[in-house]
């Protein structure tokens, strides 16, 4: 790992480096950005469909480092959006955990998969 890159801001430095060095910001508007993040999710999603059970868990074990670079495109894509729409997404990650601390109560919530309007 490079100097910096075990933060946000270094990694977001170093995907902001690599998208202007190849001149490729002309192509990244939000909806295009956005289109990438969500195909980049649907890439994760293929590691998982149709698989359940002991399968599943001798799946990821031998396609953990697919798995990450998935999860990692996924990553990319976030840290590039939110720094374009100037988002502080750590603050934002926070502030969205405040709302879903209060919105599942942990007394009603805890073992239960119901949504919050549900409980």
């Amino acid at each position: 790992m490079r100097e910096n890159e075990n933060s946000i801001n270094g990694l977001t430095d170093r995907i902001i480096n690599f998208r202007d060095a190849r001149d490729w910001k002309q192509f990244h508007n939000p909806k295009d950005v956005a289109l990438s993040l969500s195909l980049e999710a649907s890439e994760v999603l293929e590691h998982f469909q149709w698989k359940n059970g002991a399968e599943l868990e001798e799946y990821v074990k031998t396609h953990k480092e697919h798995i990450g670079e998935e999860l990692a495109d996924v990553l990319y894509w976030v840290l590039l959006m939110s720094h374009d729409l100037d988002i502080d997404i750590i603050n934002a990650l926070s502030k969205k955990m405040d709302k879903n601390e209060a919105k599942y109560d942990l007394d009603k919530s805890k073992g239960n998969h119901k949504k919050y309007n549900e409980l």
